[in-house]
């Protein structure tokens, strides 16, 4: 689609059904099971609520997150239709982050984490993770972040497929991100400082 507008905008109440549209969709049954959830809550906590299945309850846990004064990420937008999302916030706002092995902190420096994309099939290859990202960066930094840290998987490095969603190492690095640690072969942790970052790479 080289025509299509693309834009973006944080997710609140009102998108929800823009956000359900793209975990509903074809490639994204992850996203409809926990709904971005997953590395927002400790090991302990994540469990359906009684009365719930696991996805209605991760459902119902992200529309509090929309409804709250800072999103929890942005939806993507296709010509005005839904088509990708990004899961970014303060790292503390990750409670999983703080127990894995692979992800674990490197300094004392304050950062925001970004943790999820979600491309369905029918839109991937189209460059739409790239162009989020660079929404990302404006939007947190917009929200007063210094650093923006991310856990990419690097392709060259090989392996078995692992963990898509936090995207890849070239993706972040052609966004101007820097490698600042690498716990785990394959899966490094990549900052970009954002006070430097006004205009990202390929605006």
């Amino acid at each position: 689609m080289p025509d299509a507008v693309f834009s973006a905008y944080p997710l609140d109440t009102g998108r929800m059904a823009d956000l359900e549209a793209v975990f509903q969709a074809r490639g994204c049954a992850e996203a409809r099971r926990c709904y971005c959830m997953y590395y927002r809550l400790a090991h302990r906590d994540y469990q359906p609520t009684p009365g719930l299945n696991l996805s209605e309850s991760n459902r119902a846990r992200m529309r509090a997150l929309a409804g709250a004064d800072r999103a929890p990420g942005l939806i993507g937008y296709l010509d005005g239709q839904a088509a990708c999302w990004i899961s970014l916030g303060p790292r503390e706002d990750f409670a999983r982050l703080a127990t894995s092995p692979t992800m674990r902190r490197v300094d004392d420096t304050p950062v925001w984490s970004i943790v999820c994309f979600v491309v369905p099939s029918q839109h991937r290859g189209q460059g739409l993770a790239h162009r989020l990202l660079q929404e990302a960066i404006r939007f947190a930094a917009a929200q007063g972040a210094r650093v923006l840290e991310a856990y990419p998987v690097d392709r060259e490095v090989p392996a078995r497929a692992d963990a898509p969603w936090f995207g890849s190492l070239s993706q972040f690095l052609a966004a101007g991100f820097e490698e600042v640690a690498r716990h785990r072969p394959g899966r490094p942790i990549v900052r970009l400082r954002l006070r430097e970052a006004d205009h990202p790479p390929g605006d």
